[in-house]
Order: structure tokens, then C-alpha cells, then sequence
């Protein structure tokens, strides 16, 4: 087989599922891959929904816009399909989605478009995958800001697609326990204001 069309033939494939959880893009581990192919895997970005640190407004965002790590763009707002527990706990009020879906609440979030480096960032930044794992989760279009060059590409309300969700199966049992929250809010009246990393012991 040629290696052109062997080339045609893996990128067809992947371009059913363009990322998998926790790896970037498999053939950019091919050095002889040819250019163009490497421009158009490099090219793609995956969406990914956040519900903690990581939305406007909360202590984490400024990781959305620091172009050193990737792009990101916002695109929207949603909620899941199913409902999750989402908690706060820890030394340092950290929120964790703990992957059990049926309990819980229909978890509010937003919705990003991210390049690949965006993708490894948020995936060391959130200690993928011992502290959560990325999955895949239908979330509920609720909002769409995000521009497209064509009109039929644009999601509509209430529709459902696929996002990366950063949830966790590693958790504790006694979380579980633990009060459960539909749209986090570091600032809210809870009173588990989330620690910033330069600001722990």
C-alpha cells in the first residue's frame, strides 16, 4: 500500500473521533507525516465545556486568554444532558464533577473551542488523568455566540452536541456526601472560596 493513501486512510479514520481523552492528535507522533496532512491535523480544535475555575469570572479564567497556552474561544453556554454531582471540597475549595451521571444536577457551564495546545495545557493543568479524566459529554446549547462561515454550522438552541468535560472518577467516597451545585461559583454565599496555586501552603 502506498503511503500516501495509507496516510488518507488513517486521518479518515480519526477524523471520526478528531481527539481522544488525554492524547493529543495520534498522528502528529509520525515525523514523515506529510505537510499538509500535518496542517490540517494541527488545524483542528476540540470543544470543551467548563463548569469550575475555569469560566468567566471565576479565579482560573485567566488561563482562557493567555495565548502562551493555545487558543481558546468561547462559543457558548450550556448545561449537561444528564445530571452530576458537582462538588466543592478539599484544602483548597477545589470543584470537582464527579463522574456519575443520573445524580446530581444538570450542571451549567460554558463552552470553548480549543486548538490542540489549549487542549495539553487544560489537560496538565487539570492533572489529567489522575486528578480528572477527559471524557466526552452531551451538553444542552442553551446560548451561542460563536461565529461561522456557514450559517448551517451554527448549533442551535437547545440542541446537544459533544463536549471534553474534565470529571473525575478518582474521587473520594465521602464526596459523595457532599453538598451538590448546578452552577459553581467561587464567590457565592457557600463560603468555600476557591485558593488560588501561588496562594497555598
Amino acid at each position: 500500500m502506498g503511503g500516501n493513501l495509507l496516510w488518507h486512510l488513517l486521518l479518515a479514520i480519526w477524523s471520526m473521533n478528531p481527539f481522544n481523552a488525554c492524547k493529543p492528535c495520534p498522528v502528529r507522533c509520525f515525523v514523515e507525516l506529510p505537510g499538509a496532512f500535518r496542517k490540517r491535523c494541527k488545524s483542528r480544535m476540540a470543544r470543551v465545556f467548563v463548569y469550575g475555575t475555569l469560566k468567566k469570572g471565576q479565579p482560573n479564567y485567566q488561563h482562557m486568554l493567555n495565548g502562551t497556552h493555545g487558543i481558546a474561544k468561547f462559543q457558548g453556554r450550556g448545561h449537561t444532558v444528564e445530571k452530576y454531582p458537582l462538588v466543592i471540597t478539599g484544602k483548597y475549595n477545589i470543584p470537582f464533577l464527579l463522574n456519575i451521571p443520573g445524580t446530581g444536577h444538570h450542571v451549567i457551564g460554558e463552552i470553548y473551542s480549543v486548538d490542540d495546545q489549549m487542549l495539553q495545557f487544560l489537560d496538565e493543568f487539570e492533572g489529567c488523568p489522575d486528578m480528572y479524566q477527559r471524557t466526552l459529554v452531551r451538553i444542552v446549547v442553551v446560548e451561542w455566540e460563536g461565529k461561522s462561515s456557514a450559517p448551517e454550522e451554527r448549533p442551535a438552541v437547545n440542541s446537544i452536541m459533544e463536549c471534553f468535560v474534565y470529571s473525575t472518577t478518582t474521587y473520594q467516597p465521602a464526596w459523595i456526601n457532599l453538598p451538590y451545585y448546578d452552577n459553581y461559583d467561587s464567590l457565592e454565599n457557600h463560603g468555600l472560596h476557591y485558593v488560588l496555586r501561588e496562594n497555598r501552603d
